[in-house]
């Protein structure tokens, strides 16, 4: 998935198993969901051209992840920005991606939006209107970490926490304690609150990390709906707990994108986070306590 992707587990005679099973997950998300595979599912299905195509239940588990965080965050954070991010140059995985290059064409162009997928359950089916494509990364991450975890802890009865390029998802009755994790802008970084996490999801979305140039403009992931267009924040980085790391990661999305609303709607509804603005300064929102 384009991210360094880690694995813990309480007993140390489970890791080769739990590598194994995490890694054969990740492999097949991977080759169904990723739109940088030109064969891959996601791929074919955005260049359906309006077609109705049957889904896989891996692509469908995928795209209702990304539905429900559409829903969830009222549609901030939206799967059907895919053609806004291949406009910004995000066409390869990013550690493929040309750190400079020529410049691209901005234009404000509000996305479709999820309601006007034609998903059918029950037929287990989707239809995109002409000319949208779906992008993933929003939610996939975090799906994939959630999927991981408890399929880890399931087949081996162990605690496990699973870290998907920082979105990480928790499974099995956690180590006393909890499991201590750190969170900071980067590995090196000379401010950092260590937590401890028992169950659930920890996700933290920024707008440092991922970042090119085009034309000497310097541009980012993260995309606003509302102008299809990488989103101005006052944020540099939104760390969110939740009960499931598709839910951490939809709300430290939607508060990078919220700017200045972004504490008011988390302790609306009381979700622990954790915000820094780009001047390094950290406030909190939703119950998560210095």
């Amino acid at each position: 998935m384009g991210t360094r992707n880690t694995v813990v587990v309480d007993d140390t005679a489970a890791l080769p198993a739990a590598m194994a099973i995490v890694r054969a997950l990740i492999g097949e998300i991977d080759e169904v969901c990723s739109r940088f595979r030109e064969e891959s599912e996601l791929s074919q299905l955005n260049r359906s051209h309006g077609r109705v195509m049957e889904l896989s239940p891996l692509l469908e588990e995928a795209i209702v992840a990304a539905l429900r965080t559409a829903e969830m965050t009222d549609g901030l954070v939206d799967l059907t920005v895919g053609k806004a991010v291949q406009e910004m140059g995000y066409t390869v995985t990013f550690r493929d991606l040309p750190a400079d290059g020529p410049p691209v064409r901005f234009r404000v162009s509000k996305a479709i939006g999820w309601r006007a997928l034609a998903y059918d359950p029950i037929a287990h089916t989707l239809k995109l209107p002409a000319g949208v494509a779906l992008d993933l990364g929003a939610s996939g991450k975090a799906w994939a970490a959630d999927k991981a975890a408890t399929a880890v802890a399931d087949s081996l009865g162990v605690s496990v926490v699973v870290d998907c390029g920082g979105d990480i998802a928790v499974s099995g009755l956690a180590p006393k304690g909890g499991w201590p994790i750190r969170v900071a802008e980067d590995v090196d970084s000379d401010v950092w609150q260590d937590i401890s996490v028992f169950d659930g999801g920890l996700a933290t979305s920024g707008t440092t990390a991922r970042r090119w140039r085009r034309g000497g403009i310097e541009l980012h992931h993260i995309i606003d709906p509302s102008t299809g267009l990488p989103v101005h924040t006052p944020w540099a980085m939104v760390s969110v707990a939740a009960a499931s790391c598709v839910e951490a990661n939809a709300a430290a999305t939607a508060a990078l994108i919220l700017g200045e609303r972004a504490t008011a709607w988390l302790n609306e509804r009381k979700l622990p986070a954790r915000l820094v603005d780009v001047s390094g300064s950290v406030c909190y929102a939703g119950g998560w306590s210095t």
